[in-house]
């Protein structure tokens, strides 16, 4: 069995909270099948990050460092792990379900030849096999799949769906990856990168969200689900109805067709729980749901059930805090 090989997202240098999570799940495999765990680093400024990754379970740490990479490029950074992932020999190759790893990996696999198993919320090992749980069916069933014989075997893990296991640091080996700007080139180049104001942490990244739907009857009621956000130390979220009635930017989305979440806590707020919000995030560690409507499909997934009126509930949440 060839190693195991871990591309860490990083944000200003520094990798993202996603990528010890990749980290801690590589290692396990690596562990399992008794092979070596090698992490990989691309960017203008990263070098200083692979301590990082050596003390979360990397054997090896790869750096691509240039400053043409400071900014995302599907394309090129394809490229990147493609020359990689052939001289390392991997055989698995795991990496984020964000939005910019769903563009990359996709990508990777298509030049690769290879399967892709996106978004999972659980590795497991039967008989020597890796088998991976991921949500389908709009989120309301969880399909187990395994590889067939090809090579690499490349896997995204969902964000926050694993955790952290344990520190499992090593002394890692460091290899400074040769850059050559011809060879990885794209025909399209980033010139600059803006980063969405409002001081909020993302929604993907967020520990707590408290979302609002069409229950809060106007849009000027949605500062009371950023009040209760703000004593919560919370990310705000919304529904898709009140996003498409223009309440809130789309940011703030959460569902199928919006933000996908794992939060410890989810507070839904006057959301009814269509099957299209359901789906990105009803596998939160817990669900508070306030709705008027006894019947409403939330209460289903919810570990916690208020029926009442969101208008006056959230006043009276935000005041005991």
């Amino acid at each position: 069995m060839s190693d195991v090989l871990v591309y860490c997202d990083s944000k200003a240098g520094k990798p993202s909270p996603i990528s010890f999570e990749v980290l801690s799940e590589g290692h396990k495999i690596a562990d399992k099948f008794s092979v070596k765990l090698t992490a990989v680093l691309i960017g203008d400024s990263v070098s200083e990050s692979a301590s990082e990754c050596a003390l979360g379970g990397a054997d090896k740490v790869i750096i691509c460092q240039h400053s043409t990479l400071k900014y995302f490029n599907d394309q090129i950074y394809c490229s990147i792990l493609v020359d990689i992932a052939k001289t390392e020999s991997a055989g698995f190759i795991l990496g984020s379900a964000t939005f910019y790893g769903k563009a990359l990996f996709s990508r990777l696999a298509a030049v690769l030849k290879t399967g892709l198993i996106p978004d999972a919320t659980a590795i497991e090992f039967d008989a020597g096999n890796l088998i991976v749980e991921h949500p389908g069916y709009g989120g309301n069933a969880l399909l187990k799949f395994g590889f067939g014989t090809q090579r690499p075997k490349i896997i995204t893990l969902r964000p926050k769906a694993f955790g952290v296991t344990g520190d499992n640091p090593r002394n890692a080996q460091i290899v400074e990856y040769a850059f050559d700007a011809a060879k990885h080139s794209s025909g399209s180049s980033v010139r600059e990168s803006i980063v969405e104001g409002g001081g909020q942490v993302p929604l993907t990244e967020a520990d707590i969200i408290v979302s609002g739907g069409r229950g809060l009857k106007e849009a000027a009621n949605y500062k009371l689900i950023e009040e209760l956000a703000a004593k919560l130390g919370a990310a705000a979220g919304a529904s898709r109805a009140i996003v498409d009635a223009g309440w809130v930017p789309y940011k703030n989305q959460v569902g199928q067709t919006g933000k996908t979440v794992n939060p410890k806590l989810y507070i839904a707020c006057g959301i009814s729980g269509a099957i299209q919000h359901l789906a990105g995030m009803q596998s939160s560690k817990y669900i508070v749901a306030i709705n008027r409507d006894a019947d409403a499909p939330i209460f289903k997934v919810a570990t916690w059930g208020i029926v009442g009126n969101a208008l006056e509930v959230i006043p009276a949440l935000i005041k005991r805090l």
